[in-house]
């Protein structure tokens, strides 16, 4: 019996760790944490594409177009309409790049910086106490892991 017993907790275990176990947890993870960031975002009274645009800006600093849709993970014709919107309300400006005139950098005004600052400070804490549950000494580890698998998928995805 006790035999019997350790072979069940074997195949369980064995099955909670199999890759197909991890995208399940993975996929679940990310739509919970993708949920709870929009409705996080929505409360501070900003969109999540504004939001992530102006988080992109103030942590990166002045970008072309294209890297801001990179950094930001929208597609360009959602960025148009979003910087648009931004620079309607004079939270950003599109300069002129200083040494190839067919570019322009999205960059934020002074009101921009100040609302994207206080709206990330705020941001933060939200994701902070979510993320209380996984220690501190754990976090690059899952960092890494993370890293590791979106890579992976990412190379896989091309070479198809």
């Amino acid at each position: 019996m006790a035999s019997s017993q350790q072979n069940s907790k074997a195949a369980s275990a064995q099955s909670s760790t199999s890759s197909a176990a991890l995208w399940v947890v993975l996929a679940r993870a990310y739509r919970s944490m993708a949920t709870f960031v929009e409705h996080s975002i929505a409360s501070l009274g900003i969109g999540l594409s504004d939001f992530m645009i102006l988080e992109a800006l103030l942590h990166k600093g002045a970008l072309t177009m294209s890297a801001l849709c990179e950094v930001a993970l929208l597609k360009n014709a959602s960025m148009t309409a979003a910087v648009d919107r931004l620079e309607s309300r004079s939270l950003v400006l599109r300069v002129p790049h200083a040494t190839d005139r067919r570019v322009h950098l999205v960059e934020l005004t002074r009101e921009g910086r100040s609302l994207i600052t206080k709206l990330y400070t705020q941001h933060e804490k939200d994701i902070d106490a979510v993320m209380a549950g996984v220690a501190i000494s754990d976090r690059a580890a899952v960092r890494e892991a993370l890293k590791t698998i979106g890579l992976a998928a990412q190379e896989r995805a091309s070479v198809k």
